[in-house]
Order: C-alpha cells, then sequence, then structure tokens
C-alpha cells in the first residue's frame, strides 16, 4: 500500500469568516430601504396638492354621472393592467410568476404618472426583472422590445378602425396639411441621424450600443419562435389601446356624450399618435388636449368633452394612485422591487 502524505499547512483549505457588515452600512441599508418605500406616497401627495382643483372637479362630475357606465370604466381599467402584464410576459421567455406580475405593473401605473416618458413604469418593471433573475441586459431588451411594439400595434388598430369605420372618422380639421407632416418626418430623421451621429463620435458607447442591438435582436427572434409569447405581446399591445378608448368611452356616455364607441376610440387614438411622443407623465397634458380637441371636432361640446377627460383621468389615474403606491411601497419593503 502506498502511503498518502499529508498536505503541507499552506495548501489546506481556509474557511473564510463571512463578511461583517458595520453597524452604519446597516442603518443606510434600513434607511434606504424606508426611503424608498416612503417615497411614492410623498411624490403622490405633493402631486395631489398641485393639481387638486382638477381632481376636486373630476370628482364632482362623477358623482353626478350613471353608475352602470362608470363600472363598465371600472371593469375596463381593471383589464388594462391585465393587458400590460401580458405584454410584459410576452416580451421574455422565461415565465414570470402571475400574482408578483400583476402588482408589479399595478404599482408601475402609479410610477407612471409621477415621471415622464414612462420612465416611471419602465424602472419599476426593471427592478422587478431583475429581481426574479433576468441580467440587466436581457431585461432592458425587453423593455426596448415593449416599447417598439406598442406604437406599432397601435398604428395597425387605428388603420383597422379606419378601415372598419369609415364613417366614424370626419376628416376636415383633424387632418394635418403637408407642412406639418413633413416638418414631422424631418424631426424623425433629425433624431434618427443624431443618435447615428453621436455614436459613431463617441466610441466608447458603440460597443455597448452594439451588444445591446445585438442581445434584443436575439430575444426578438426567440420570442417570435413561440406562438404564446407573440400572442401576449402583439394582442395585448393592440388591446391596450382599444380599452383605454373604452375607459373613456364608458366616462362618456356616464355623461351624456353624444358621440359613438368607434368615435370615442378614434379620437384616443388619432389623439395619443399625434402628441403621443412629448414626454409629459403618463400623458396627462398634451394628450388631454388632443382629446378634447378632437371629440369637439367630431361634434361633441367642448365642455362635456372637458369633463369627460377629466372624469376618464380621475377613473384611471386618480382612484387607483394611491392603492397603486401602498402596493409599490409594499412590493419594495418585501424587496419584491
Amino acid at each position: 500500500m502506498c502511503a498518502v502524505s499529508p498536505l503541507p499547512l499552506d495548501d489546506l483549505p481556509v474557511a473564510r469568516p463571512a463578511p461583517v457588515r458595520s453597524p452604519a452600512a446597516a442603518r443606510l441599508t434600513r434607511l434606504t430601504r424606508l426611503t424608498l418605500t416612503l417615497l411614492p406616497l410623498l411624490a403622490i401627495g405633493t402631486w395631489a396638492a398641485v393639481d387638486w382643483r382638477a381632481v376636486s372637479e373630476g370628482a364632482a362630475r362623477l358623482a353626478a354621472a350613471d353608475p352602470r357606465w362608470l363600472l363598465a370604466g371600472v371593469f375596463f381599467t381593471c383589464l388594462g393592467w391585465v393587458a400590460a402584464a401580458c405584454v410584459r410576459q410576452g416580451a421574455l421567455p422565461e415565465r414570470l410568476p402571475p400574482g408578483p406580475l400583476l402588482a408589479s405593473q399595478f404599482a408601475a401605473g402609479a410610477a407612471n404618472h409621477i415621471l415622464p416618458a414612462s420612465i416611471g413604469a419602465h424602472a419599476v418593471t426593471l427592478r422587478f426583472l431583475q429581481r426574479r433573475g433576468i441580467p440587466l441586459a436581457r431585461a432592458t431588451a425587453s423593455l426596448a422590445l415593449y416599447s417598439l411594439v406598442k406604437p406599432l400595434a397601435k398604428t395597425v388598430v387605428l388603420v383597422v378602425f379606419l378601415v372598419a369605420f369609415p364613417d366614424a372618422l370626419r376628416l376636415g380639421d383633424l387632418t394635418p396639411d403637408t407642412w406639418t407632416l413633413f416638418m414631422a418626418a424631418g424631426a424623425a430623421l433629425l433624431g434618427l441621424a443624431t443618435a447615428a451621429l453621436f455614436l459613431t463620435v463617441v466610441r466608447p458607447l458603440r460597443r455597448p450600443a452594439l451588444g445591446f442591438v445585438r442581445t434584443a435582436l436575439t430575444e426578438a427572434r426567440t420570442l417570435h419562435t413561440r406562438p404564446s409569447r407573440v400572442l401576449a405581446l402583439w394582442g395585448g399591445s393592440a388591446v391596450t389601446p382599444v380599452l383605454q378608448g373604452s375607459v373613456i368611452a364608458s366616462v362618456g356616455f356616464s355623461l351624456g356624450l353624444p358621440l359613438s364607441w368607434a368615435q370615442v376610440v378614434l379620437a384616443l387614438l388619432l389623439a395619443s399618435t399625434a402628441v403621443g411622443a412629448v414626454p409629459a407623465p403618463g400623458g396627462i397634458g398634451p394628450v388631454d388636449a388632443a382629446m378634447v380637441f378632437t371629440m369637439a371636432a367630431y361634434g361633441a361640446p367642448v365642455s362635456l368633452a372637458t369633463a369627460t377627460v377629466i372624469g376618464y383621468r380621475v377613473l384611471t389615474v386618480w382612484i387607483p394612485l394611491l392603492p397603486g403606491a401602498l402596493v409599490l411601497s409594499a412590493l419594495v419593503h418585501r424587496e419584491v422591487l
């Protein structure tokens, strides 16, 4: 038998002690978590104080509205959160837990109305995906795919409505002139050229940008080989504006708006397409003004169209805002976000 020589003392494995967090670091972690938990409530309280007049006017209008149509509006609002969760799931190959995913989208709705250009909703979703173990590059690619598919699907829905309801669209003042179309196309081309020039000049950004594009294209190809993900991604994106228009139509019908459902949905599609790129929180402001103008062009009284839009915002923004902020705080506290 051959004798086994003992290992030298230098080669023996040494148990390394676990890193000990200092009391100051622990206090900083607790303070950060508490701040992130209370920040949504503080932001919403500040916004409510600034925009209290619109809230009170909208609540007074809804108090005199037909409750049956308002319940229909609440139903379509809830379906909108389900559609958002479906789109988020459709943009990822991994299966996400339905309950936390829906809760994150409900919370993202509150964050979306605080920060412009959907930054708040994307930040909440990005944090949720990272907590589920999705790498940052793939999670960001998922958000990019989500942001790309939504306007494309909305354009398809707009074309379908124009074909299916040709009598519902009264052009006239709603038709942009040639100069406006030329300016819009020029602005789009200028934006693309600026981005390309920026990536060409700033070389340190070129490699990460190309890597991100490759990751996004790989994810998109993988997703579009799975019918369930295609249905969730494109179907949810196409249903979302129809549900939003149905909420506005329900509020308008409760107030006696003299427009059809197709006209209201078309008004939303046209208004959001025309000014949807303006970076306002949740589209509040530019989209609202465009909605009032479009419904007035259809023949609705301006006061009634304004009341409809205010009621729509109260139903979809202000009523879910506090519960959404509470859910957001709870998700942060439980480290789901």
